[in-house]
């Protein structure tokens, strides 16, 4: 049984109603956040890129990796959660939007499938050539494949973002008819995946909760774009972030989970989800003061200037630290180990150094995020819209599990790109002219 306010009736409808509108509206401190933490995740990794010369050869690694003091200070970068709530708040407005104008899920869906593949098909396809420019030039195959992996590695995202945004549509229908319920169920399948891999010791088991775990922090995003969140008291809002934060102390504890939640993101697991609350209700607390501070006409243009290129911003940031890392190792400077004193001395540096050259790259590349395709015009019978709509949403995860779960080549890249741009091609069975309305009411 949905569980109800005790507020009267009429009071509840008018409360509802003002929700609904303000999750049509954007919000400037949702905006903001989602600014931050890509600055958060491209800061980090750039932190975490560590290049030395070692008695057999270059060593490339993750310094941050297996670092105990790293535990606590994952608590505050790990801001995946924050991200993808965020994302369902975002979404939740934005269907909302569309629904309102007369769009289909459909439309939705194949909106946010060319929106994340034609930025993901141009970084594809640059790296595929600049790996199998690599192996002609004779560089050593163990540090191309590491090459590939490092830049692979953050494509995980591209997967689990494609398959939420594709259950965006049914999943704000199930948290409209059965929020609680909904969310109580995503929340039960998560727990038995954990418990499931951790009595079996198969850990493959827990790569269930990449889309189990990554839909309840959605949804949580819904939680906060209807209005339920803001309308919590701030004690009330403060006593859950304690509750799940010491219910995080208490698995840590056990020893089951990890303290480190870069660890607990691979696979993902409840520790994350008790991270995603504790960060929505400390966001939701300090959301309005983040809007006041977006009245500030610079921070405002940073903002959308940063949310406009967002997915840009993500595929391409590993591959100028690695390029640039590249750079480092033919430059003949001296590599300071690292975590030594040197190495901390050089990060400002470091990071000013990759800023630098991350923005120029997306300055180059960002045309593909904003571009379209022209839509192709449809003849004859074709297969169920909702079928081919699915069907190139598989297609998409697909083709970055392949990168995945195989590597980072020139092969596995082509392939990749061959099944995107099928992707792509199956999810526009509309007209030109219908294919510029869907795209101008996700916007």
């Amino acid at each position: 049984m949905t569980v109800t306010s005790v507020r009267p009736q009429a009071q509840q409808r008018t409360a509802t109603s003002t929700a609904t509108r303000r999750a049509t509206t954007r919000d400037t401190s949702v905006d903001a956040i989602r600014a931050a933490c890509l600055i958060i995740v491209v800061a980090l990794h750039a932190t975490m890129v560590g290049v030395s010369r070692g008695p057999h050869g270059v060593i490339i690694e993750n310094a941050l990796e297996n670092q105990p003091w790293f535990a606590p200070v994952s608590w505050i970068v790990q801001v995946m959660p924050l991200f993808f709530i965020a994302g369902g708040f975002s979404a939740f407005a934005q269907w909302q939007r569309m629904a309102a104008r007369g769009a289909s899920a459909g439309d939705y869906v194949r909106a946010r499938l060319s929106r994340l593949l034609v930025p993901a098909i141009a970084m594809i396809a640059t790296v595929g050539v600049g790996l199998a420019l690599l192996i002609a030039a004779g560089l050593p195959h163990e540090l191309v494949a590491t090459a590939g992996f490092r830049i692979g590695q953050p494509l995980w995202f591209l997967a689990v973002y494609l398959g939420c945004s594709a259950l965006v549509p049914l999943m704000i229908r199930a948290h409209e008819l059965a929020r609680w319920q909904t969310t109580a169920l995503l929340a039960a399948a998560v727990v038995t995946v954990d418990i499931v891999r951790l009595a079996t010791g198969v850990q493959a088991v827990g790569f269930l909760n990449l889309a189990l775990v990554w839909l309840l922090v959605q949804q949580l995003g819904f939680w906060l774009a209807d209005g339920r969140v803001a309308a919590m008291s701030v004690r009330a809002r403060l006593r859950v972030a304690a509750m799940a934060a010491a219910m995080i102390v208490v698995l840590s504890a056990t020893g089951l989970y990890s303290p480190d939640m870069y660890v607990n993101l691979n696979p993902p697991t409840l520790s994350i989800v008790l991270l995603g609350v504790m960060q929505l209700m400390l966001f939701s607390i300090v959301a309005p003061r983040i809007r006041a501070w977006m009245h500030n006409n610079t921070l405002s243009t940073v903002v959308n200037a940063i949310g406009s290129r967002a997915m840009t911003i993500y595929l391409w940031h590993m591959s100028v630290l690695v390029a640039l890392a590249g750079v480092l190792l033919v430059s003949g400077l001296p590599l300071p180990d690292p975590l030594s004193f040197d190495w901390w001395a050089s990060r400002p540096t470091w990071l000013a150094v990759v800023a630098f050259a991350v923005i120029a790259v997306v300055r180059v590349t960002t045309r593909f995020e904003t571009r379209r395709p022209a839509g192709g015009t449809s003849t004859g019978s074709r297969m169920p819209t909702v079928l081919i709509t699915t069907l190139a949403t598989l297609l998409g995860v697909a083709a970055v599990g392949i990168l995945l779960v195989l590597g980072f080549t020139p092969a596995t890249a082509a392939l990749a790109l061959g099944m995107m741009l099928l992707a792509i091609r199956l999810s526009r069975p509309i007209s030109t002219a219908e294919y510029s309305r869907t795209v101008a009411l996700a916007h």
